[in-house]
C-alpha cells in the first residue's frame, strides 16, 4: 500500500551520511549493497521472501519535497537539501521474487547505484522486508502445519493499522486462504472473511438476560444460513444447540474462540452430527500458532483463525536482514567485527536440485562468474531483475504468481525442513568466491 511520499519512512543518520559523503567523491562512486540473514531466527528452517512488490511501490515516493525538506533542514546544510531535493534513484536492483525461499547468506536483494543514492534506501528496505518476510516465514509454517485446511489471518487488532495491510498482503503470498483486513483485500484483492464477534451476541441482552437464539437469527437474516455463528458466548453445547435450533442442519459453521480446543471440537462435531448436521463445519480461532495448529491435525477442525501469533514478534520473530555495502568502484569491502562478518564483492546465487527436484544447497558465487556447474544437478539461477535505470521493469511477478511459486517452492524442501522442531536450516549455503 503505497503512500504519496516515502522519503521520511527512514532514519536520520542515513542523510546525515549523505551529508558528509557529498563533500567527498565517495558519493558519487558506483556500489553494490546486498540484503540477507546471517542467520536464520531460532528454530526456524527457512525463511521466505516477501515485500518486494512493496519496496518497488515505496521506491516510487521516495522523494523529498517541500514538506521532508522542511524537516531535514533542521540538520542538514544547503547542499545536502538542494541535492535532496533532486533526488530520483537511477540505479539498478536484482534480487529474489516474492515467495522465493531463502537462507543464510541468500542475497535477497542487490542494490547497484552511486554510493549516495544507494544507501539512502537501507532503512526503507529493510524495514518492509523484515516485516514482510517474518509474517510469511510465519505464516508458511502455519499453512504446512495445516495441510488441507484453509486458515483465515485475522491480526489487524494485534497490530499497527498500516502494518495490518501489509502482514495480509505477506500472509497471502505463504498460502493463507483469506483476511478479515478490508483495506488488504481492497489495495491488494486478498479474499476477505468475517461474521460476528462476542460482542454482538452480548448485545442481545434484555431485562430478562441474554437471547443467544435472538442473536443468531439476526445474524442469519442479515447473511444468510451460510454464515458461522460463534457458540462459546456462554456455554458452548448449548450454543451448538440453539444455532442449529435458529439455523437449521444446513447451517454453514460454528466458530469456537476460547477453551481447549481440541477436546471442544470433538465434543462439538458428535454433537453437530446428532443434530443432523453432518455438514456444518468447526472453525477454531484463539492464540493459535504453528505448534498449537500441528496438534490439532487429528481433531475434526476445518478452518484455523490466526493473529496474535502470525503479526507479533513472538510468532514472526524479524527476519533479520540487513543491508551492506559489499562493493565500492569494482573492489569488494566487507565488513570484519567478530559475529558480523560480511563477505566482500557483489554475488549472485543459485539453488542447486536433484532431479526429483529436491533442494541440496543453495550456492552464492561472484556476480561476475559463471553459475558453477553441479554434476548431477540442476541450477536455477534465484535473482531476477527488479529496476533498471531507477524504474521498475515490466512484467514482475504478481501477488498470486508469488503465492503459487512458495506453494511448488515448499514441495522442493528436503523433508526435515517442513518440520517444526529446532534445527539447522533446511538447505545449507556454499560460498564459491574464488
Amino acid at each position: 500500500m503505497s503512500i504519496d511520499n516515502t522519503a521520511l519512512l527512514t532514519d536520520q543518520y542515513e542523510l546525515t551520511m549523505v551529508s558528509a559523503a557529498l563533500r567527498h567523491p565517495v558519493a558519487h562512486r558506483p556500489c553494490v549493497f546486498e540484503v540477507f540473514a546471517r542467520r536464520l531466527p531460532d528454530g526456524r528452517r527457512y525463511g521466505v521472501v516477501a515485500g518486494t512488490g512493496r519496496v518497488l511501490d515505496e521506491l516510487t515516493g521516495f522523494r523529498f519535497g517541500d514538506d521532508e525538506l522542511a524537516v531535514v533542514r533542521r540538520f542538514l546544510d544547503d547542499d545536502t537539501v538542494d541535492w535532496l531535493r533532486e533526488y530520483r534513484f537511477s540505479g539498478d536492483i536484482d534480487g529474489y521474487r516474492e515467495g522465493e525461499l531463502y537462507f543464510p547468506g541468500s542475497p535477497i536483494l542487490t542494490v547497484r547505484a552511486s554510493f549516495a543514492e544507494g544507501v539512502l534506501l537501507e532503512t526503507l528496505i529493510l524495514s518492509i522486508l523484515n516485516h514482510d518476510s517474518a509474517i510469511a516465514s510465519a505464516a508458511a509454517r502455519m499453512v504446512s502445519a495445516a495441510g488441507s485446511r484453509p486458515i483465515i489471518e485475522m491480526g489487524s487488532r494485534r497490530t499497527h493499522e498500516r502494518a495490518a495491510v501489509a502482514g495480509a498482503r505477506a500472509a497471502y503470498i505463504a498460502g493463507v486462504a483469506a483476511t478479515s483486513n478490508l483495506e488488504a483485500a481492497r489495495t491488494y484483492g486478498v479474499p476477505s472473511a468475517g461474521t460476528a464477534a462476542h460482542a454482538f451476541t452480548l448485545g442481545f441482552t434484555g431485562p430478562d438476560g441474554p437471547d443467544e437464539k435472538a442473536a443468531f437469527a439476526a445474524q442469519i437474516e442479515a447473511l444468510g444460513v451460510g454464515t458461522t455463528l460463534l457458540v462459546d458466548t456462554y456455554d458452548i453445547t448449548q450454543g451448538v444447540r440453539n444455532a442449529i435450533e435458529v439455523a437449521g442442519p444446513g447451517l454453514g459453521a460454528v466458530r469456537i474462540d476460547s477453551g481447549d480446543l481440541g477436546v471442544l471440537a470433538r465434543k462439538v462435531r458428535e454433537q453437530l452430527d446428532d443434530l443432523g448436521a453432518t455438514g456444518t463445519k468447526i472453525v477454531v480461532s484463539g492464540d493459535l500458532d504453528e505448534y498449537a495448529i500441528a496438534s490439532l491435525r487429528a481433531e475434526p477442525v476445518d478452518t484455523y483463525g490466526v493473529g496474535t501469533s502470525l503479526v507479533t514478534g513472538s510468532g514472526a520473530p524479524t527476519a533479520g536482514m540487513i543491508y551492506k555495502l559489499v562493493e565500492v568502484d569494482g573492489i569488494p569491502v566487507a565488513k570484519r567485527a567478530s559475529h558480523k562478518e560480511s563477505k566482500g564483492g557483489a554475488k549472485a546465487a543459485a539453488r542447486s536440485a536433484r532431479p526429483t527436484g529436491t533442494i541440496v544447497e543453495e550456492v552464492v558465487y561472484r556476480a561476475t562468474d559463471q553459475v558453477p556447474a553441479a554434476d548431477g544437478l540442476t541450477l536455477r539461477p534465484l535473482q531476477i531483475p527488479l529496476v533498471r535505470g531507477g524504474d521498475a521493469v515490466d512484467s514482475l511477478p504478481t501477488l498470486a504468481e508469488g503465492r503459487a511459486h512458495l506453494a511448488d517452492a515448499l514441495v522442493t524442501l528436503p523433508w526435515e525442513g517442513l518440520g517444526l522442531s529446532h534445527g539447522d536450516p533446511a538447505v545449507p549455503t556454499r560460498y564459491v568466491l574464488g
